[in-house]
């Protein structure tokens, strides 16, 4: 069309060089640049460590922290190839960390299984990083690479050393702190990553030295592998094992490995941790559900072939659930993820063999100890007579929605914004905080629903006694996505769910059993980052006119100075002491309130924690308690 203009023409495409578009979006390459994206920087170079490991190159692995919040790694495998790239005319280590989508894991057979696939983790943290140094022992060699301000090269690959013993990868790197703005590496986030890594290979030595305010080491090696994992888990929470020997198989079939340790213990609840190629698939796969086919199927035919079982008598998959410990690892070729945080493992052909593998290595373990069967069989079909006889939890699942509407007895303070993408809903500690909630609240967009005492410690109780739980009930109908493995957080009739509790102890025991609620069956919200703790003020300090909240004593501080002398200091011994107008100004109001978003950046150790913290055993919680309190003195 002649003389027509929309503006919008082919200088305004950009053309994105290099690693330019990640530094542009970030988020589509490590999800975010929050902790768990600055964390996410760090796996993936241990991860690459990790792949020379699966290849039988790497033995040793050690992982530095610097006082400049810098991350070395190094290995002892083969080291990145130095040699020219015979398409790109560079050395083939600027090609690792310089372009996209490059790496020696799309074919061939330099890596057989690996936790990386796409090629983007070494560029994309050179992409991230302040500055980055690669060295690489190799034919007798060092040799030296380095980089700055996002990738930028300072000194081209050159030769450093000569005669040099050994071969591996060293990469040392600071992240972008215009990225990752005030964020700091954490110490026991990387400690319970490489003391998984341990677990899952066998054999492996991975050293951790952390020099940031003098020096504290740890050396993980776990000479018996998935077998001590399951161990440890049981020791952690308490529980007593019903057989000493753990159940476990290894095997391989069409180019997939799966690896299994399974021990059942005296308490009412499922650990079930799964990985694939090392990577936590904490939302389950093909490889699970394989597993679980073939525990229900060898349980039962052993079951009734070694008369354990009558022959009308069958157990269902919930029936091996109480006190299962188990962790399965499966290494995958060419793996495909999928599920609300892309860690289901979704690859059809796994789960037949898995179940295959299964189905052989249980049944020759039954065989081999006989005594193993007998415990864990008897005890599934305690479960199961518990099942037939009541019915109890099914029928509780079943209720009508005017049932389930009826529970909530008109408690919940209903908002009227019919987009629930904007609504949030307040979980308040007791009635008279939550009366003043329901009246200083915006009643268009936030619901209030008032809970009475303190929930049940759901973490180890059984699904029928959660359900008993008025004030369980009451959330999950307020909430409106279902329970456990049903959940579905589309179904969620809020953006966020709030935590108002009071800044006491009593407070924080509400909410870490409320934490602990949702992490056991309604973990997608926690995935899905829509679980908040709303920051009540403990002072409210005034002189004259002038009005001040202090949510912490620093800040009372801080108050005092500005307000000067005389003023005067209220401290609040709960959110029922503060009016409607008050709760709304300080605890409420978007433009104004102090929420703290709940994260999960590894949902195994938040799994050991939880199993420390809510189990039944009192002296790894003591020690737990007394490693991580840090008790401080107020100067006011």
């Amino acid at each position: 069309m002649a003389g027509y203009n929309t503006g919008y023409n082919a200088e305004d495409i950009q053309v994105l060089d290099g690693l330019e578009a990640v530094r542009k979006r970030p988020g589509m390459y490590i999800g975010a640049t929050n902790s768990r994206g600055l964390h996410h920087l760090a796996w993936e170079i241990i991860d690459n460590a990790i792949d020379e490991v699966e290849a039988g190159y790497c033995t040793r692995i050690r992982v530095t922290l610097d006082p400049d919040n810098s991350l070395t790694v190094e290995d002892d495998g083969r080291g990145i190839p130095v040699d020219i790239h015979p398409k790109m005319g560079i050395p083939a280590a600027r090609v690792a960390f310089e372009v996209l989508h490059a790496g020696g894991k799309f074919g061939g057979e330099s890596y057989k299984v690996s936790g990386g696939l796409h090629g983007v983790g070494a560029s994309v943290v050179n992409a991230l990083a302040e500055f980055l140094l690669l060295e690489v022992k190799r034919e007798g060699k060092r040799f030296r690479l380095e980089y700055a301000d996002g990738g930028k090269l300072v000194s081209e690959l050159k030769v450093v050393g000569h005669k040099v013993k050994g071969t591996g990868t060293k990469v040392t790197f600071r992240p972008d702190r215009a990225i990752f703005k005030e964020q700091v590496f954490k110490a026991e986030i990387l400690q319970s990553r490489l003391q998984e890594l341990a677990y899952l290979n066998a054999g492996l030595v991975i050293d951790f030295l952390d020099r940031r305010g003098g020096e504290r080491s740890e050396t993980y090696c776990a000479r018996s592998g998935l077998v001590g994992f399951v161990d440890q888990i049981n020791a952690e929470g308490g529980n007593e094992p019903l057989h000493k020997r753990p159940l476990y198989f290894r095997g391989e079939k069409d180019g997939v490995q799966a690896e299994c340790a399974i021990q059942y213990n005296d308490a009412d609840m499922e650990t079930f941790y799964s990985f694939c190629n090392n990577i936590a698939t904490v939302e389950g796969g093909t490889h699970e559900s394989g597993l679980r086919t073939a525990l229900t199927r060898v349980f039962n035919n052993y079951g009734k072939k070694a008369g354990l079982l009558k022959k009308d008598e069958s157990l269902i998959g919930d029936d091996l659930r109480d006190g299962l410990v188990c962790v399965l690892s499966v290494k995958v070729r060419e793996p495909q993820f999928e599920g609300q945080t892309k860690t289901r493992l979704s690859n059809a052909e796994v789960e037949g063999i898995v179940q295959s593998l299964a189905n052989e290595g249980l049944n020759g373990f039954f065989e081999q100890y006989p005594n193993v069967a007998k415990e864990v069989i008897n005890k599934s079909w305690r479960t199961a007579q518990v099942r037939i006889a009541s019915k109890r939890a099914k029928e509780l699942k079943r209720m009508k929605k005017d049932a389930e509407a009826k529970a909530l007895g008109g408690k919940l303070a209903a908002c009227s914004e019919k987009d629930k993408f904007k609504n949030e809903l307040f979980l308040v500690e007791g009635d008279s905080a939550g009366g003043s909630a329901k009246s200083g609240r915006d009643r268009r967009f936030q619901a209030i629903l008032p809970l009475r005492g303190k929930v049940i410690n759901t973490f180890r109780a059984k699904l029928d006694k959660v359900l008993e739980n008025q004030e369980i009930r009451s959330m999950i109908t307020a909430i409106g996505a279902g329970l456990g493995k049903e959940f579905d957080v589309e179904k969620c009739n809020y953006a966020r769910v709030c935590i108002m509790t009071d800044s006491d102890l009593d407070g924080a025991h509400i909410r870490t059993l409320l934490l602990t609620f949702f992490y056991r069956y309604m973990r997608p919200l926690l995935l899905d980052n829509r679980v908040y703790i709303a920051q009540s003020p403990l002072y409210k300090v005034q002189k004259g006119k002038g009005i001040r909240y202090a949510y912490d004593d620093s800040e009372l501080k801080q108050a005092l100075r500005d307000l000067g002398r005389n003023a005067q200091v209220q401290r609040y011994k709960g959110l029922g002491e503060m009016n409607p107008e008050q709760l709304w100004e300080t605890t409420l109001n978007p433009a104004n309130r102090k929420m703290i978003q709940v994260t999960i950046d590894d949902a195994v150790a938040a799994e050991r924690k939880l199993n420390i913290c809510m189990g039944p055993a009192v002296e790894p919680r003591r020690e737990f308690l007394m490693e991580n309190i840090v008790f401080t003195e107020a100067d006011i």
